[in-house]
């Protein structure tokens, strides 16, 4: 018989608010960060959108023959290995798999490429062997050699969400002592000018859930989380981080972009986390929204809160971290967790007013926070809705 949830021995992260996630945590509740105008690429907008970007020296270290975003990763699980006081060796003797999300990554990134092809030059090849190199998964486990199932899963924003409820199943139901899940994605040229052309980019920094919000900035980064069974925590002497309980996702059927406006899939993929978990709404004790900052999203998210979480505290981070797309979910979730292991809310950066069709508002405030269980949830484009439910550990 499956587990009933799948015990987190491990949390690591990278993003524009810090290089791990120890940083990252005191860097929000410092109210630190903001935007600023992409230093990678160019584009020639008469309007400069700026987006969170991590420091070049955050990856100093890291292997400069795949992409980005497998470089991200790759330090997102150095951190959830220390913060777990192991190292990959210990992770030998099992039968460890990788379950890794992301969006464009580095799929797109071959702009040169194309037009030194199209004016009939022969271009280097090296960005397509980075590209070949660079599935996250099966980055990890070659490197690694770890010898359970690899997946990468590419379904947009809920990418990173949607992998670690896929690695929480295969614990539960055997297939693997240990998963390495999570999310990670770089930032793009196509992704940030495909925001751009939706009209949904901010060019000022984001407002999750203000009355005056404008739109989105674009972000990256990686999280990243080390599930296992209780009988491996155990052997490896691991402290038990937390639990994941519940996962649910579900399509809204409804537009290739746009949230459904009843947030009918939102709702059944709460339905069905809830169900997993063996909990009721009720039982929630804080919740991470998406909360991009854009008038549709917010807006369905707030029917959400306001039908089904009405006293529920909530923060919003991407005022501190960016959109990260792929990597969303995973951050987030390392975020509530590592929230609830604090006993605190960070202020939700950008929120000032609330908005009257939403009548909620995040925290603006550090917020005192005792919690057994915690949501977070992931809004996608083609209307995937992905919702992961965390048991904290003990609180320090």
């Amino acid at each position: 018989m499956p587990q009933a949830g799948a015990s987190i021995i491990g949390v690591g992260c990278i993003c524009a608010a810090g290089e791990t996630i120890d940083h990252c945590i005191e860097s929000m509740f410092r109210g630190e960060g903001a935007p600023s105008a992409p230093t990678h690429f160019s584009c020639e907008h008469p309007v400069s959108y700026p987006v969170f970007e991590v420091p070049d020296t955050a990856l100093a270290d890291s292997n400069t023959y795949v992409s980005r975003s497998v470089q991200l990763l790759e330090r997102a699980f150095a951190d959830a290995l220390t913060g777990a006081h192991l190292s990959s060796h210990d992770l030998a003797p099992f039968n460890v798999g990788v379950c890794i999300g992301t969006s464009v990554g580095a799929s797109l990134n071959f702009i040169d490429f194309y037009r030194e092809r199209k004016q009939g030059k022969t271009p280097d090849l090296e960005p397509i062997h980075r590209y070949l190199t660079s599935n996250p998964s099966q980055y990890l486990a070659r490197k690694y050699g770890f010898n359970g199932p690899h997946q990468t899963v590419v379904n947009a924003c809920s990418s990173g969400a949607d992998a670690i409820g896929i690695g929480a199943a295969w614990v539960r139901h055997g297939l693997c002592d240990i998963v390495v899940t999570g999310g990670t994605d770089e930032l793009s040229p196509i992704s940030y000018n495909g925001f751009v052309r939706l009209m949904i980019s901010s060019p000022e920094a984001c407002k999750p859930f203000d009355a005056h919000r404008k739109g989105l900035n674009l972000g990256e980064g990686a999280g990243v989380l080390i599930l296992a069974t209780d009988k491996t925590a155990k052997a490896l002497s691991c402290a038990q981080r937390g639990m994941l309980l519940g996962y649910g996702t579900c399509g809204d059927a409804h537009h290739l972009t746009a949230p459904h406006p009843e947030a009918r899939g939102l709702n059944m993929a709460l339905d069905a986390a809830l169900g997993q978990a063996h909990l009721d709404a009720s039982q929630i004790d804080c919740i991470n929204v998406h909360g991009t900052g854009t008038p549709a999203n917010d807006t369905v998210e707030g029917v959400v809160l306001a039908q089904r979480f009405p006293d529920t505290p909530f923060s919003a981070t991407k005022g501190f971290t960016g959109h990260t797309l792929g990597a969303a979910g995973a951050i987030e979730a390392a975020f509530t967790l590592a929230c609830m292991e604090r006993g605190e809310l960070p202020p939700s950066k950008g929120h000032a007013e609330t908005d009257p069709a939403i009548g909620r508002s995040p925290v603006k405030t550090r917020t005192q926070l005792s919690a057994n269980y915690g949501l977070s949830q992931s809004l996608a484009f083609g209307g995937n809705n992905s919702v992961l439910i965390i048991q904290g550990g003990p609180r320090s």
